[in-house]
Order: structure tokens, then sequence, then C-alpha cells
């Protein structure tokens, strides 16, 4: 079972080097090698669902990475973070806007019953498997927080 996302990112990578284009290339290799690393050498096939995950992550890492640097003063270290930031979401699902969102929160909180703070877990494990590789978990946290009127 191959993966769509996993086979364009290869092409990509094709392409970089055909470019020349140094920094692309690296970035996309090391996005690559981490997609092996989850899958393929863990025995796993490499699906869009695994692949989504591990392009989420990668781009999680680095927005970490550039609010750091930017602290530290570092704006072009924090550059070369965006640029591949920018780069890896080509590689993700389309990500949820915050109304849609809201609207699936409050479904989940319809769905589970759910009536206060005391509730978070029950309404984000009904919700994570819907947002899951869409979303910003902490987006997801604060839109349920205020929904459940924390």
């Amino acid at each position: 079972m191959g993966s769509p996302m996993l086979d364009a990112l290869l092409a990509d990578i094709k392409t970089a080097m055909k470019a020349q284009d140094p920094e692309k290339l690296t970035a996309l290799r090391m996005l690559n090698a981490q997609i092996k690393d989850a899958t393929v050498n863990a025995g796993k096939d490499p699906t869009d669902e695994a692949v989504a995950t591990i392009v989420a992550k990668a781009i999680k890492q680095r927005q970490d990475s550039v609010e750091q640097f930017r602290a530290a003063g570092r704006t072009d270290l924090a550059d070369k973070e965006q640029r591949e930031i920018e780069l890896f979401r080509a590689y993700q699902p389309r990500q949820l806007g915050a109304a849609e969102i809201e609207a699936l929160v409050k479904k989940a909180i319809a769905d589970t019953g759910a009536a206060g703070k005391k509730d978070l877990g029950k309404v984000m494990q009904a919700l994570m498997p819907q947002v899951k590789g869409r979303s910003d978990g902490k987006l997801v946290n604060q839109i349920v927080l205020a929904q459940l009127g924390g």
C-alpha cells in the first residue's frame, strides 16, 4: 500500500536535485528520512495517515524552533526554519479553519453530553480522531475550553 503524499515528496526531491536547490533538497531529504524511520524501518507501510502525522510533527518542531530563535535574536535561523515549515505544508492534508473546528467541537460536546471543564478529556477523545493531522492540537484544546466555558 503506497502513499501518494510520499510519492509527491520523492518526486519533489528529484526536482530539487535537478534544479540544484541545496536548501530545499536538504529539508526534503530530512523529512523523507523521518518518514522512513517511523514507517519502513519500524516495519510499517508508509500510508498517507502516517506521512501526515510525521509531517505535522516536523512542522511543530520547526515552529518551536522559530519561537526560540526569534527570542534569541537569531532571525536568520528563524527564517530558515519558517521556509522549511512552508515547504512541508505541501505534504499535509488541508488544514481545518477555526470555524470548521468550532463546528466539530460543538458536535463533540453534544455527542458526549459534556457540561463543563471537567469533561474536557471526554470531548478531546471524541474529537481528536476527526482533526488529527488536519489541525493544531493546541488550537483545538483552546476552542474546546472556550466552548466548555473555561
